[in-house]
């Protein structure tokens, strides 16, 4: 299953959106009204839950500096990875988008879309306003 949020544009030059979201506490201020639950585990990875759904540890699998960090799940049962892409459009800003990419069951899969698309559009709005 691929999800794609919407593209915004935020604030900051590439290489200061790639470093921003390349620091997992960051990642706090871009949660939704609902999180319940937000922790760093360790340097690279955090856990958070939102109302009504379990916990998800995500940890950062790669960067690609300046245009994408690429995080993923910690557990095995839900095998998904969660990309940002950064695209500089001059010294002060950027756009970014994210993509959701995981293996489902078509039952979870469609008991999930919605959550997830609603989940990245928060993220992706949240960023705009940085």
């Amino acid at each position: 299953m691929n999800i794609e949020s919407k593209t915004v544009v935020v604030q900051k030059d590439a290489a200061a959106m790639c470093s921003f979201l390349s620091d997992v506490k960051n990642y706090e201020q871009l949660m939704p009204e609902n999180c319940t639950k937000f922790e760093v585990i360790r340097e690279n990875a955090f856990v958070f839950a939102l109302k009504g759904m379990p916990e998800i540890a995500l940890e950062i699998k790669e960067v690609n500096a300046p245009q994408q960090v690429v995080l993923g799940a910690l557990s095995d049962k839900l095998p998904f990875t969660l990309t940002g892409q950064i695209e500089s459009i001059d010294s002060d800003s950027s756009q970014v988008q994210l993509l959701f990419e995981g293996e489902f069951n078509a039952m979870m899969g469609m008991m999930i879309k919605g959550p997830i698309t609603k989940f990245l559009e928060s993220l992706v709005s949240n960023m705009e306003t940085l």
